[in-house]
């Protein structure tokens, strides 16, 4: 019986909904542009975009005697083009299961201790939502870079939920670069989040917020770094946050727009 009143209870929210959406939503915020979306203090990435980035890595890294390692080369939703786009220099595919396009099965959390040479570059698409520990894996490549080495990482910001139990953390640009900063010896080249997203809240929401529409909605957000030092004495547990964050500070007073 309570499944019954459950699905009853969404099929009258769906017909109420489905009646009501256009003139409520209409009413309360006439003719919205997608423009009305975007936010004035979100970048795009100038170099490394979603549609971008991998043609830039191709361009700067496809070199004899380049050694390139790619966490998360399985071929999950599509084939890779990876191993072939790399052709000139040395690449390494890294999973945490095996399969196409994988050399080296293990964990990222622990990814130092698969590799006695160290990488020109590391790169990693749609990974890191899905790491337990985002930091302790971005120590671990810090291990496995070299110095004058580059990152770049690409993750989702506002994405569905996804392969779960393990989607953990969805990332702006900053909190990719937080994971990187100047204090663990990174200089950021580029950064910023892609693909705008359209969005509001639902019939399901609260009263108070159904129909509002949200901005600064972005699919992906992108961080492109080199490494310009060790940092020896770097540790998450003793290292003030302002070290972090470009020495900025929360804002005092914060406004939605």
């Amino acid at each position: 019986m309570n499944l019954f009143k459950t699905l009853l209870l969404k099929f009258c929210h769906k017909i109420i909904y489905e009646f009501t959406k256009n003139d409520k939503i209409e009413k309360k915020y006439p003719k919205i542009e997608d423009s009305y979306y975007l936010l004035d203090d979100v970048p795009q990435p100038k170099e490394v975009s979603h549609q971008q980035w991998l043609q830039k890595l191709i361009d700067t890294f496809n070199k004899p005697g380049f050694e390139i390692l790619e966490i998360g080369s399985r071929e999950v939703t599509s084939n890779s083009s990876a191993r072939q786009s790399f052709d000139k220099a040395n690449y390494t595919g890294f999973d945490y299961h095996p399969g196409n396009n994988v050399d080296v099965v293990g964990d990222v959390h622990k990814l130092s201790n698969y590799f006695e040479k160290k990488f020109d570059l590391i790169f990693s698409a749609s990974c890191f939502e899905h790491f337990a520990m985002p930091w302790v894996a971005a120590t671990e490549i810090n291990k496995t870079l070299k110095v004058g080495g580059h990152v770049f990482i690409e993750t989702h910001f506002s994405y569905r939920s996804h392969e779960r139990p393990w989607n953990f953390f969805q990332f702006s640009d900053l909190g990719l670069e937080l994971l990187f900063s100047s204090a663990m010896g990174y200089k950021c080249l580029d950064k910023g989040m892609s693909n705008p997203i359209v969005g509001r809240f639902s019939v399901y929401a609260d009263e108070y917020l159904r129909y509002i529409p949200i901005k600064g909605l972005y699919c992906h957000s992108e961080f492109y770094a080199i490494k310009e030092r060790e940092a020896p004495d770097f540790d998450w547990n003793s290292v003030n946050p302002i070290e972090l964050v470009n020495h900025t500070q929360y804002p005092p007073e914060t406004i939605m727009n």
